[in-house]
């Protein structure tokens, strides 16, 4: 059983590549049905962990949905907008946090670190607004791949350009974050 939680979390990050691969050999019906099923156990075998990230839980539930349309529909594309939705329901949850305080960045920042001091508050507030503006960006290309690429060149995109560029995001606020503490 070990085995089954990382497994099932490489299936949830690697959804563009299983989605291209497993359309190679399966018709969507089946791959959805899959997919769909794979991310539900996720979902369950997280539990209450998502209480904590509501983030997570939109993106794998929208994964989740989409699995299920194309299944249902028997019609690929479904599964393009997957990362489109995750982008939205990612946006939501970091948007609403700016209207409804604390922001994502701040909950994150008070695990690290649970004294968090109060000048640190603006500064996870423009974190979360940059990642707001990341997953506007982030969702309208994944968009435009869906309707006007390719199959590889979504894949390309949803499944690795846009962790190297999450990731890079992430570089670059903590070196903003280590300068900022610095002074």
């Amino acid at each position: 059983m070990r085995w089954l939680k990382p497994l099932l979390l490489v299936v949830a990050l690697a959804y563009p590549f299983a989605v291209y691969f497993g359309l190679q050999v399966l018709e969507a019906r089946v791959l959805g049905g899959i997919l769909a099923a794979l991310l539900a156990l996720r979902l369950l075998l997280a539990g209450s962990k998502f209480s904590v990230n509501p983030g997570v839980y939109t993106v794998a539930l929208a994964g989740v949905a989409f699995s299920l349309a194309a299944s249902i529909a028997d019609n690929p594309d479904w599964f393009l907008f997957s990362p489109v939705a995750m982008n939205a329901g990612l946006l939501l949850v970091f948007g609403h946090s700016l209207i409804s305080p604390p922001s994502v960045i701040e909950q994150i920042a008070r695990v690290m670190e649970p004294d968090l001091p109060d000048s640190a508050i603006p500064y996870t507030r423009a974190v979360t607004g940059v990642w707001c503006g990341f997953f506007v960006v982030n969702g309208a290309i994944a968009l435009y791949t869906a309707l006007y690429s390719s199959l590889a060149v979504w894949t390309l995109y949803n499944g690795l350009i846009a962790y190297l560029l999450m990731g890079t995001l992430f570089v670059i606020e903590y070196l903003v974050r280590r300068r900022v503490r610095d002074r």
